[in-house]
């Protein structure tokens, strides 16, 4: 796997950018024809000619079908969960760039590919920056949107418009449900856009690629009028999984750093795209959402509820219980056995295959493994484990295949030096 850090988020092009955020609501608004600049924003048409192709599924394929490894399973996992009932699982990408920012491909095909490749969720979440350079114009805030309301088909496909807030320092964090958007000029920091966002209580919000920037959102510091909205930890993004992201230059984990302060975040996984081919890239990451219906109001609601996993495998069904309770949620108690069901299943192309539970706690620079169990694809595990709130209020659900190593590996010995297939969001256990 190659090192997340050795790749730039920001390829470095200089365009003509102008300032401003537009207020809009669902629908997102009418598109601004009027783009600025020369190069490679040139290459973004009037959005008007170009709104169906993000609507229509097929467009995509002819442009990616030679891609190598692109193909999702022809069979995949049922959505139904084997634990739960009430909810269906929707696969999504919840980050993605185009030409709108660092990205290379133009905006107007992504939704189309995202849905062609086999995603039923998707956003793009394009850079907002200083003065708005290499980010978003409000033109072009306002066409993300058109191009989002075209491709969105409710029970069937859910597109979001969404974008990355960017510090070079302090990290990027991803906003979706907002009328406008934050570059630095509006909000300089962390607490900042924390401030910004209680503003807008409809808006959620993700930390992404934690500790890939130095400052790590000011180490997590807690900001508890954004608790709720603060809805995304992202523990895979492009190939990566940051459970140990800066362990070998003496930084602590990520997970255990934003838990252990306060924030309660779903885990999620992403594909990160910058080129052109949105949503075709097996062994990047994406989240797995259990929703009541396929709409963003019902995709929200499931961001808010937590009902998320993480992974960096297509096709993958995850769902997980302690003690009755549906992983994102409070366990009712604060010290005894609590037992814990996980159903995983990527379908007939892995039927048999031999997988891990991992049950992660708090540590001070990295997670403490309490228990690891051996189970296949398939199978639904079942496994007790004695936990109590005095060691930490948090608990978190690691699927592994150990056959493989893990790239980014923590202290030697750890258990979680195998390779991450999936995340659970976290359980907090009541004080």
């Amino acid at each position: 796997m190659t090192p997340h850090h050795a790749h730039s988020c920001d390829h470095g092009h200089d365009r003509d950018r102008g300032h401003g955020h537009a207020d809009s609501t669902t629908p997102y608004g009418q598109v601004d024809h009027h783009h600025g600049g020369v190069g490679r924003r040139a290459l973004l048409s009037s959005a008007g000619g170009l709104l169906m192709l993000a609507a229509v599924p097929g467009t995509a394929r002819a442009a990616h079908a030679t891609q190598a490894g692109s193909a999702v399973p022809l069979v995949a996992a049922s959505r139904t969960s084997k634990l739960t009932q009430g909810t269906t699982l929707v696969h999504a990408d919840m980050h993605n760039h185009t030409v709108m920012s660092d990205g290379d491909g133009s905006a107007q095909a992504a939704f189309g590919s995202m849905r062609e490749a086999g995603l039923d969720v998707a956003a793009l979440t394009d850079h907002a920056t200083l003065f708005a350079i290499d980010g978003l114009s409000s033109g072009e805030w306002s066409t993300q949107g058109q191009l989002a309301d075209a491709a969105n088909d409710p029970g069937q496909f859910t597109a979001v418009r969404g974008f990355e807030w960017s510090s070079p320092l302090e990290g990027h964090i991803n906003v979706w449900n907002t009328g406008d958007f934050a570059d630095l000029l509006r909000a300089a920091g962390p607490g900042n856009l924390y401030n910004w966002l209680a503003a807008r209580p409809g808006g959620l919000a993700s930390f992404n690629h934690p500790g890939r920037e130095p400052g790590r959102f000011n180490e997590f510091a807690f900001k508890p009028s954004v608790l709720q909205q603060m809805v995304g930890l992202e523990m895979f993004n492009r190939t990566d999984d940051y459970l140990f992201e800066g362990w070998s230059s003496g930084k602590a984990s990520p997970l255990c750093v934003c838990l252990n302060s306060g924030w309660r975040p779903g885990l999620t996984g992403v594909t990160d795209e910058h080129g052109t081919t949105w949503g075709f890239h097996e062994g990047k990451g994406r989240s797995g959402l259990w929703v009541t219906e396929n709409t963003r109001a019902a995709v929200f609601e499931a961001m808010r509820a937590r009902r998320s996993f993480a992974t960096r495998v297509s096709g993958l069904r995850v769902d997980a219980t302690a003690n009755g309770v549906r992983m994102g949620s409070t366990i009712p108690q604060a010290s005894g056995d609590i037992r814990f069901l996980v159903d995983i299943d990527r379908g007939p192309d892995w039927e048999g295959k031999p997988l891990r539970v991992q049950v992660l706690r708090p540590g001070t620079r990295v997670p403490t493994v309490v228990e690891v169990v051996d189970t296949v694809n398939g199978a639904v595990a079942d496994l007790t484990v004695p936990l109590n709130a005095a060691d930490g209020a948090w608990v978190v659900l690691r699927v592994s295949d150990p056959s493989v190593a893990n790239g980014t590996p923590g202290p030697a010995g750890h258990a979680c030096n195998d390779f991450g297939v999936a995340y659970t969001s976290p359980w907090w256990l009541r004080p």
